[in-house]
């Protein structure tokens, strides 16, 4: 390596590394002859050859100073630290060893491998030179202690890996050591005769010499660790913690006999506090290489019982990798002494083999697996093997698995702990021909017989268990999705296929016939066959055991009403007669009878209604499950069943298991018919007949709505939805104009139908007076909860997709802050996709829910607002959060939301106070809502909506001060707000003529919908800019309206359930038809935007304000300058600008940092309440008994200027 003055030189066409650190870097070059080519430079020189070493761990600090060799001479290594500080790139706070990406990566480890080698190649004769590594270790130890984040970490890891190198050589002397002492204590015990006098000599001296050395490294290891790693192991900086313990651990599974002990574990057991994961992470695993070594147990003891029960209580991390590794060291621990766990401690285990998280459940599986499954005695194993079924060595492991499973009182989880012991405990879970033997043989002598709980535990385990073998994956709501199976994988699924096939075709039948009579048995049962390999019944000439398998269905349907074991029945039905399978004609033979059976007996009894109820509910139930999984269309069941509906509408007697199941029947026919007719060329003929048949049940539906039976009108309304989502408009989407005959769309009288009925069985409070701790009555609750949750659910996905109008979604919108814990997801999601489909009627409907629940109030309280109680606070924080969900980009939301302040602003101005123009008309205070709403306006925008303000407001308000008059004060300084602020951006173009015509050509668009314009479009543009100073804001507008209007267009809906619940005074009441801004002046708006379709056709408010404000500036000319250098303090925003209209709507860099700022300030405040489904997880606490486990910030203190710190 060419030098000069110790700084490395690159040769001459500058393409070769010369450095230490670029070679380092690079990798190209082994590490073996990087390390001699350095040891022989040190040999010639060694001053040089070490302040290349200095300049190398400086370098790859990331540091672009060099240390000299005058500087390497004649300062102390702080002076050389302090000015290598300086050199410090301050604008940048990365360095090698936080780069990312893969050359870095090999860079960190081509590090550690350096110096690792250079220890290994010195420790005969450099390392004892009393030089070298006291330069290198006081250089270390000075970075160490540095302010520099930098110098800190990669002097840390340096030092720890030298550590690390260091005690791997102690390791050889203590073992050269012994060897020289067995050998001289072999040659002194020699007889006189036979001793070698000079060799004892040489033993001695070799022996004196390994113990000096040995000596030397330990003073060099002390230095390390009392220099460096007793305080880098509890500094501020995760990483740097995180890299001691890893070595600590690595020093003590080495060289146990000198750092397995208190004095050292100590430092591992306090960091388990750590408040970071990845350093907890590292304790855990530097703990687990110690325990998997048997022998090291008796030098752990005092600190398992030390630290047991912290290690117990990580298995709850927060962090799930954290917990992962603190099971797989309970498990050690277990492995290695089952005495130092108590049963608390092994409970606290158990419970995570039913975790969501599958790792997590896993390693808690192999625990359980451990404590439990695991046989100890050989010879009664080996006596055990030779016995099958129950008397083999799983009967009693199976036995206790179900006892297992009926003490955890979880039993919808079987799925759960199935999959967490799958990777311990196949050889057990696979065993079904025991599981079988238990169910079906009686107990021998001296055996207890399970009891009806157990039984019905280990079918359900045993189902689980088939289902895992079937479709070797975990189940639903573990993992990320379906991974793809190696080929060894999935030869292991099809043997356990074929194994569980043909041993269950046999047991099946036996295990039906015992438990025909229990519907829960005979649920789990049936699920068997979908798992089957269909093909070893005519493969394997079992015929005979496909027919006893029918026959036991058939005995079930016939004793069983419950739905879920009929729907089992349906499912298996529709298994075997899949059509690749050659029993399917046996089967479709056995299923066609039994309908046929069951289709006579429904004919038969529909006459005899009243007279056949027990018998006619097993019918219909049947009807119902086989007609969800096979066309039944042939039987023609409609026309029996639409009479029945019929009927029993006419006569309001019809029980309600009866109409609920006739319901679910006529809706599977319709569907079934829909599916023939998409799958083939329909006829007209059939389009009219499916047309007729889907609006008479339509019609039977609606009408069900009114029965008395809630039950029924749940079910008519959940069809309702269905068949109104699939009738829609977008059955004709995909190339499918032909079905144009079979869209419904629901008018006036069935939306508001739909509508009242989520408001009166969805929006209710629970039953207060229930009985407190009552499980039964806590399911219950939670059961209707659900009912409520996909009532909501199915009318939403209504107005989502446009099928109800957007209007009717502010019934729901209101309700969102009430019953946010039960609906408020669904509500959010709603109010997100409606966005998405129209901003601006999105914006009106949520301004129009807020007007609903500011009219209820005003005719509960009248028209003194107490605007301090909680009604009114509670408007407000809905209308908070529903501003909170426009989101960052102010320029995306930037039309809705003045829509919404224009439509607020008229709502608030409409009628006028009865006693006179002196009072505050009657809906001012909903001013005070509709603040919350103007920092989602942008600069511009504010002033714009402060100009419409001062429309509806007379010169006396603008004077008035009393309270009454202070929602309209505080609205307006919202408005003015950040208007002034902006005033040199706003006006930055406008000082010009040419400033002026760029903004009035470039601007950008202000809607993606009105990038282009149609001549009709423009023309509509110049009648606004040309409609005379006389017109009115509110003539504008309906001219708007008059222009939009369409030959043809559809009549509007009336939605009463939408109407504002209003408080009109008795005099002086306007007229709603002609009032801007009225609800039926919204709807008529909303009509036209979405009937006519047309956005070329479509005008923003905002552009009409601005063409009224260029009108007006045209018309007053100069005298507008004029008046402005006269005015007085107070102005409308609008006149502060020359031309705020037409101006780039692109705020300045500074004004969009300060409106992110406020975004994100007004987000965060959100407090959403914790997901009830995710397990609470307690976040772990540092031990504060020992004052030496609290690791704080403040154990690196940092002095320097701020240019010099690099910690983030």
């Amino acid at each position: 390596m060419g030098k000069a003055n110790g700084v490395a030189q690159h040769n001459g066409d500058g393409g070769d590394p010369v450095t230490l650190f670029e070679v380092v870097k690079l990798g190209k070059s082994a590490m073996q002859s990087v390390v001699d080519e350095w040891i022989e430079s040190y040999k010639q020189d060694r001053d040089l050859a070490l302040l290349d070493l200095i300049n190398f761990f400086i370098q790859c600090s990331g540091c672009k100073g060099t240390v000299r060799i005058e500087m390497f001479r004649n300062m102390q290594n702080a002076e050389i630290i302090r000015k290598m500080t300086e050199e410090f790139d301050e604008d940048s706070g990365d360095y090698p060893l936080t780069m990312p990406g893969p050359m870095w990566k090999k860079f960190r480890y081509n590090f550690c491998e350096f110096i690792s080698v250079l220890i290994r190649q010195c420790q005969y004769s450099i390392i004892y030179d009393e030089y070298m590594m006291d330069t290198v270790i006081s250089l270390l130890t000075g970075l160490s202690d540095s302010q520099v984040r930098a110098f800190r970490h990669t002097s840390t890891l340096a030092a720890m890996k030298l550590m690390t190198a260091l005690v791997n050589v102690a390791l050889n002397l203590s073992i050269h050591q012994d060897n020289t002492q067995r050998q001289y204590e072999a040659e002194r015990n020699k007889i006189a005769g036979k001793r070698a006098n000079e060799k004892l000599e040489l033993l001695l001296q070799k022996r004196k010499e390994l113990q000096e050395n040995q000596d030397e490294i330990e003073n060099m290891m002390n230095s390390i660790f009392k220099g460096i790693f007793v305080h880098r192991y509890r500094d501020a900086i995760a990483e740097i913690r995180a890299i001691c313990i890893e070595e600590i651990g690595v020093w003590m599974k080495m060289y146990s006999d000198a750092f397995l002990n208190d004095s050292y574990l100590k430092y591992v057991g306090w960091t388990l506090h750590d408040r970071q994961g990845e350093v907890r992470l590292k304790c855990l695993k530097a703990l687990q290489n110690l325990y998997t070594n048997r022998e090291l147990f008796p030098k752990l003891e005092l600190f398992t019982n030390r630290f047991k029960d912290r290690i117990v209580s990580m298995t709850l991390d927060k962090e799930y990798d954290v917990a992962v590794e603190a099971i797989r060291l309970v498990t050690l621990i277990l492995q290695g002494s089952e005495d130092a766990l108590s049963n608390e401690d092994c409970e606290n285990v158990y419970h995570l083999v039913y975790s969501a998280h599958r790792p997590v459940a896993v390693a808690a599986g192999e625990f359980l697996h451990r404590k439990l499954f695991s046989r100890h005695d050989p010879q009664a194993e080996e006596a055990l093997a030779k016995r099958r079924g129950r008397s083999s060595p799983n009967g009693n492991l199976i036995r206790m698995l179900v006892l297992f499973f009926l003490e955890s009182e979880l039993h919808e989880h079987a799925a759960y702990l199935v999959d967490s012991l799958w990777e311990s405990s196949q050889e057990l879970l696979k065993d079904w021909e025991c599981m079988t033997e238990l169910l079906l043989e009686e107990p021998v002598q001296g055996e207890e017989m399970l009891s009806d709980r157990q039984e019905s535990a280990l079918i359900e385990l045993m189902v689980c268990t088939i289902r895992q073998a079937a479709e070797a994956h975990p189940p639903v709501g573990r993992g990320t999705g379906k991974r793809v199976l190696t080929a060894k994988e999935r030869k292991t699924q099809i043997d356990d296929k074929n194994k569980l096939t043909e041993h269950f075709i046999m047991a099946l039948p036996m295990l039906l016939s015992k438990y025909q009579a229990d519907s829960e048995k005979v649920a789990n049962l049936l699920q068997i066959p979908q798992y089957f390999d269909l093909d070893v019944y005519s493969a394997g000439r079992m015929e005979k055991h496909l027919d006893a398998l029918l026959k036991q269905i058939r005995l079930v349907v016939e004793k069983h009403i419950e739905a879920d074991v009929l729907e089992a029945c349906s499912k298996t039905y529709s298994i075997l007669c899949s059509e690749e399978y050659t029993i399917m004609n046996r089967v479709d033979i056995a299923r066609s009878q039994l309908i046929d059976e069951m289709t006579d007996r429904f004919a038969h009894s529909v006459e005899e209604l009243l007279q056949e109820v027990s018998g006619k509910v097993a019918v219909c139930a049947l009807l119902v499950f086989s007609f969800s999984a096979h066309d039944l269309t042939r039987w023609d069941l409609f026309g029996n069943c639409y009479r029945l509906l019929k009927a029993g509408i006419e006569q309001g007697s019809m029980p309600e298991q009866i109409a609920v199941q006739a319901l679910q029947c006529s809706h599977y026919s319709i569907l079934w018919q829909l599916v023939k007719i998409t799958e083939g060329v329909p006829s007209k003929d059939d389009l009219v007949a499916l047309r007729r048949v889907v609006k008479s049940f339509l019609a039977v539906c609606q009408q069900c709505l009114s029965n008395v039976n809630t039950p029924v009108k749940e079910q008519a309304f959940m069809l309702l939805c269905d068949l109104l989502m699939i009738f829609s408009h977008q059955l004709i989407s995909g190339g499918r104009e032909g079905l144009q005959p079979l869209v419904f769309n629901p008018d006036s009288t069935l939306q508001n139908e739909l509508l009242n009925f989520v408001l009166d069985h969805v929006f209710i409070d629970q039953d207060d007076e229930s009985q407190k701790g009552d499980e039964e009555d806590e399911a219950n609750k939670i059961e209707a909860l659900h009912k409520r949750r996909n009532l909501l659910a199915a009318f939403c996905k209504l107005i989502i997709y446009d099928i109800v109008d957007m209007p009717a979604a502010a019934d729901i919108f209101k309700h969102y802050m009430k019953y946010y814990n039960d609906y408020g997801d669904i509500i959010k999601e709603t109010l997100s996709k409606t966005r998405q489909t129209d901003k601006i009627l999105c914006a009106k409907t949520l301004i129009l829910s807020l007007q609903q629940l500011f009219n209820e109030l005003l005719q509960d309280q009248g028209p003194n607002l107490d605007r301090t109680s909680s009604h009114v606070s509670g408007i407000k924080e809905l209308a908070r959060r529903f501003a909170l969900t426009f989101g960052l980009d102010q320029i995306k939301t930037r039309e809705a939301v003045a829509t919404l302040h224009k439509d607020g602003i008229e709502f608030a101005f409409k009628y006028q106070n009865p006693r006179g123009p002196e009072f505050p008309p009657i809906n001012l205070a909903f001013l005070e809502v509709l603040s919350e709403f103007s920092s989602k306006l942008i600069r511009q925008d504010k002033k714009t909506v402060h100009s419409y303000l001062e429309k509806f407001m007379s010169e006396s308000m603008s004077e008035r001060r009393e309270d009454v008059w202070l929602p309209l004060i505080s609205y307006r300084n919202s408005l003015l707000t950040g208007g002034d602020e902006d005033h040199m951006s706003v006006t930055s173009g406008s000082s010009s003529k040419t400033g002026s015509v760029r903004s009035k050509k470039g601007r950008p668009p202000l809607h993606k919908k009105h990038e282009t314009l149609t001549p009709a479009a423009e023309t509509e543009i110049t009648l606004f800019a040309s409609y005379s100073e006389e017109s009115s804001v509110e003539g504008s507008w309906m001219m708007r309206n008059d222009t939009l209007q369409t030959p043809g267009a559809l009549q509007t809906p009336q939605l009463t359930s939408t109407v504002l619940r209003e408080n009109r005074p008795a005099e002086h009441m306007p007229d709603p038809d002609s009032e801007p801004g009225s609800e039926n002046d919204y709807v008529h708006k909303w009509v036209h935007a979405h009937v006519v379709r047309s956005p070329q056709m479509q005008m923003s408010w905002l552009g009409q304000q601005k063409i009224e404000e260029v009108n007006r500036k045209d018309r007053t000319g100069m005298n507008y300058i004029k008046s402005r250098s006269n005015q007085g303090v107070r102005r409308g925003l609008m006149e502060d600008d020359a031309e705020p209209i037409f101006e780039d709507v692109m705020m300045s860099s500074r004004g969009q940092l300060e409106d992110m700022n406020e975004e994100f300030e007004d987000t965060m405040v959100i407090d959403l309440p914790p997901s009830r489904n995710r397990r609470e997880r307690a976040e772990l606490r540092p031990d504060f008994f020992d004052s030496a486990a609290m690791i704080e910030d403040e154990s690196v203190s940092y002095d320097l200027p701020t240019k010099y710190q690099k910690e983030n």
